[in-house]
């Protein structure tokens, strides 16, 4: 629709002629929206006119394209039409005799060249916009994360809290962002605030119901163009339709408090002057909204994907089709199918074990059947003793998980493919739990049932059966309680309720909260050192199973038989870990504390200290505690010349390390993370540190994979870091190696015998079956990317065949497409487009914000490498574990690429 308007019977022929787009909307409830008013500007070029239905650098400040113009009207009618026809021509006019006054002012010089560039490159966006996937820009720029589906129910919500907050049925400034589900980002929903108040042209300070509904509707409407005009008006504070470079360094210095950022919050500035040199390229020191969302609309192309669009939806059309034509029977049975091969290893030595106890009760019940305790003691005294024959067996079997050189050694024997050696710390809870039980059975039958029974039992009875084993003169319950084998068992009793208890899940990671002093039974110490009763409980054993009342014969007496080589291999273990310890003397080479409370050591390698990828050690620090080890995964490669950990501050004893290492730190140099201090003279003011492993863990068998999934939450990353590194030195050796075979192919002159000779001599000695490996690291704070900056730079900058793919995702900002992030992504897209460096990690690997959807990863990846055996390895919090463990079973339902997956346990 055009209006054309003139001030004279001639001003058809003046140069100054002026013409005004405008743009409405006729939406389904029969309102008329007013979407813009703009002047068409007319520009002479070299004698030619080029007539601009878009917005140029001048032309801004005459736009009313701003909603904040926006009219609605009723049902339409004659006379509501007219006079909104007349109040949008008046309007018009006025906007075209401002734009008029200053194209006059801008003159014709060099500025008409830099307009019309502009104008014709607004031109081609606008048509750019029409081929490309503009439609993708409808998911982004949300003002409300998160919003229902039903707009009814999120709007109800958002009532609910204006009745809340309202005083004298007036919603005020200070409370709109908690009204609206913004509390966490309070500024920038105040700058919202303003802006929907600008464009009612008023100003105030508190607004009714209705106002409310009016700037919520506004907020979530499913227009892209009206978001997106919303944001510019936030920048846009003095209404002229320009946004300059101390608007956009205030709207960025806003955005990265929103999603704390405060590092971005210092190079405002400079992220500000990179947007302007983008979308500015001629020099006229300000931007328009057209520039705004080209940017926007353009993001996915600076950031370079690499995931390829049609993986996700190929691999889910692929699932579909195999849950189309699976029938109840077929599903039940491929589950039963996956399940056995997924946990045949488990299965197997869980029902030995079963077995095994199985059948020792009841050889214990039967023979204690045949004796004439029976016939006084009853069935109290069989379940007793058999329970008692289960214990024996659990009490030595319980020993063996924890015997970690042995299971280190024995996961990379060919027992290994048998023996799920990863589940080692499970299994121990598993003979635990059953050694509970075996205590309540064996002491509940002898303290309820079968010692009232023989007290009460009559005394020619006792005499007939029971004075061989008893004596001549029937005890008292306090006689059989205070006896030898009475004592020691309620001690055993007493102690093991100790370590159990402060063993569990609870107590451990301190989830029970206790008054002083008792808040000490709590935590790693309380757990540590309550085991250590273990050693009288073992002792106890020994003398309970030795002075028995029904048994005499010291064959019979078969406690020690069950263990003595376990209680042996133990002890042997632990004297192995005492003296190699002491020989495992380390030197530190660099110490560094990083933001998020975390401390990285780099220390000399001992020469016998030889480890795989995945791995773990045991650290202990005697001026923190000369009794106390911790487990930490190893970050370094295996070829490094140096043994490095990453340790985070999570109880005493990590805070206890910190400080100590704090003190002796030098504070930090500039351009450089943490508290550094690598110079010679200051090693000897480090604390000494021992060294104990390694240790195996799941991680370290990721070599026999076809593809790796490696996913960190946090300082879970650790023992992903060293696969990475070994990988990535893998991939160089075996590039070198092939360029040495291909040189010594083309300019040797030797005989093919000594080419082939020289070629077998050279060559690996086991090719690297891993193909890609893909690395998805999860973190809440921005500081965690120090921690692995350096390594991750170095992969990047060395995987020239892309065989490692990293991405980085920071939970703390809020997702792609939420308006808050919306300037942030747009800086990280230009600045890894132009520099190749993201502006959130400091790093070549590329942040997302929010969490990934896992699902569409393992689509990914699965389509991406049909038929492949891809190993999923996860380290953080067990709720994702489950979620995880649950898609990798699903997907292997329904292809043939097969997922398995191990998470580390400590």
């Amino acid at each position: 629709m055009e209006y054309s308007t003139s001030s004279g019977s001639n001003a058809a022929a003046r140069d100054d002629e002026e013409y005004v787009e405008v743009t409405l909307e006729i939406q389904d409830d029969d309102t008329i929206v007013l979407r813009s008013v703009e002047p068409a500007a007319v520009i002479r070029i070299d004698g030619n006119d080029v007539v601009s239905g878009f917005d140029t650098p001048a032309m801004v400040s005459a736009s009313s394209s701003r909603s904040s113009t926006m009219r609605r009207i009723g049902s339409p009618s004659s006379s509501k039409l007219l006079r909104f026809s007349q109040e949008l021509k008046l309007e018009a006019m006025n906007k075209a005799r401002q734009f008029s006054q200053e194209l006059r002012r801008l003159g014709n010089g060099g500025m008409d060249s830099a307009l019309a560039a502009r104008a014709m490159r607004r031109q081609r966006a606008q048509l750019d916009r029409t081929r490309s996937g503009a439609h993708r820009a409808l998911q982004g720029l949300q003002f409300i994360a998160n919003t229902k589906k039903n707009s009814i129910d999120a709007w109800n919500e958002v009532q609910s809290n204006f009745e809340k907050l309202a005083k004298d049925g007036y919603l005020h400034y200070a409370d709109f962002a908690q009204c609206i589900g913004m509390r966490d980002s309070k500024d920038f929903a105040l700058q919202l605030f303003d802006a929907l108040s600008r464009r009612r042209r008023v100003i105030c300070d508190k607004i009714s119901k209705d106002e409310l509904f009016e700037f919520w509707s506004q907020i979530t409407d499913q227009s892209f163009d009206s978001r997106l005009q919303i944001f510019f008006d936030m920048v846009d504070k003095n209404e002229d339709g320009r946004i300059t470079e101390e608007d956009v360094k205030e709207i960025l210095i806003l955005s990265a408090s929103a999603n704390k950022l405060s590092r971005l919050q210092e190079q405002a500035e400079e992220f500000a002057a990179l947007i302007m040199e983008e979308l500015d390229p001629e020099k006229l020191g300000y931007i328009e909204l057209w520039q705004l969302e080209t940017l926007l609309l353009q993001k996915d192309t600076y950031l370079n994907y690499s995931q390829a669009l049609s993986y996700t939806s190929q691999a889910l059309s692929q699932n579909l089709y195999g849950l189309k034509h699976k029938g109840a029977l077929t599903r039940m049975s491929t589950s039963l199918l996956y399940f056995l091969e997924e946990n045949w290893k488990r299965i197997w030595v869980l029902a030995l074990w079963i077995a095994v106890m199985i059948a020792l009760f009841t050889w214990k019940f039967m023979q204690y059947k045949q004796k004439v305790a029976f016939k006084v003691m009853g069935y109290c005294l069989l379940t007793a003793k058999g329970a008692a024959e289960t214990l024996k067996l659990n009490m030595a079997l319980i020993l063996l998980p924890v015997c970690r050189n042995t299971i280190t050694w024995m996961r990379s024997s060919q027992l290994g493919h048998v023996v799920p050696f990863n589940d080692n710390i499970n299994f121990h809870k598993t003979i635990a739990a059953a050694i509970v039980i075996g205590v309540v059975l064996h002491a509940g039958n002898h303290l309820v049932c079968d010692f009232p029974k023989l007290i009460n039992v009559p005394k020619s009875t006792y005499d007939l059966y029971m004075a061989e084993d008893f004596g001549s003169k029937k005890p008292t319950y306090l006689d059989l309680v205070k006896g030898r084998e009475g004592v020691t068992g309620i001690l055993m009793v007493i102690f093991m309720a100790i370590a159990f208890t402060l063993a569990t899940h609870w107590f451990r990671r301190s989830k029970v909260n206790l008054c002083k002093p008792f808040s000490k039974l709590t935590g790693y110490n309380a757990f540590w050192y309550s085991h250590h009763l273990f050693v009288l409980v073992y002792i106890l054993l020994v003398i309970h199973g030795h002075f028995l009342y029904l048994v005499h014969d010291w064959y019979k007496k078969t406690t020690w038989m069950y263990l003595a080589v376990p209680v042996l291999l133990y002890a042997g273990e632990r004297t192995l870990r005492f003296f190699r310890a002491g020989l495992s003397s380390v030197r530190l080479l660099k110490v560094a504390i990083y933001p998020g409370n975390v401390i990285s050591l780099h220390m000399t390698k001992p020469p016998q200290f030889r480890f795989k990828s995945g791995q773990y050690m045991f650290v202990q620090c005697p001026a923190v505690s000369p009794f106390e080890w911790h487990p930490f995964s190893i970050s370094s490669a295996p070829d490094d010349n140096y043994l490095g950990i990453h340790i985070r501050q999570l109880g005493d004893w990590t805070q206890e390390l910190k400080r100590v290492f704090a003190e002796a730190c030098q504070p930090p140099t500039y351009g450089k993370s943490g508290l550094l201090r690598a110079d010679e003279t200051a090693h000897k003011s480090l604390p000494k540190l021992r060294i104990d492993g390694p240790y195996g863990a799941p991680a370290q068998d990721y070599s026999k994979y076809d593809v790796l999934l490696l996913v960190g939450l946090g300082i879970g990353a650790t023992p992903f870091i060293s696969i990475l590194k070994d990988l990535l030195n893998n991939i160089i050796k075996m590039e070198m190696q092939a360029e040495s075979i291909s040189d010594i192919s083309r300019n040797s002159y030797q005989s093919t015998e000594s080419s082939d000779s020289y070629r077998n001599k050279i060559s690996p000695k086991k090719t690297l079956r891993t193909t890609n490996a893909y690395f998805y690291w999860v973190t809440r704070e921005q500081g965690s990317f120090d921690w692995f900056k350096s390594v991750m730079d170095e992969v990047a900058e060395l995987d020239q065949r892309g065989v490692i793919e990293m991405h980085n995702y920071l939970t703390s900002v809020y997702e792609e497409g939420d308006a808050r992030s919306m300037l942030i992504t747009m800086v990280q897209a230009l600045n890894h487009a132009k520099n190749g460096v993201d502006i959130v990690s400091g790093t070549r690997v590329r942040t997302h914000f929010g969490k990934p959807s896992w699902k569409k990863v393992l689509s990914k990846i699965g389509t991406k490498h049909a038929n492949s055996r891809i190993g999923v390895f996860y380290c953080g919090a067990p709720m994702l574990a489950k979620e995880l463990s649950q898609h990798c079973y699903e997907y292997n339902q329904k292809g043939s690429t097969k997922f398995e997956f191990h998470k580390e346990n400590f």
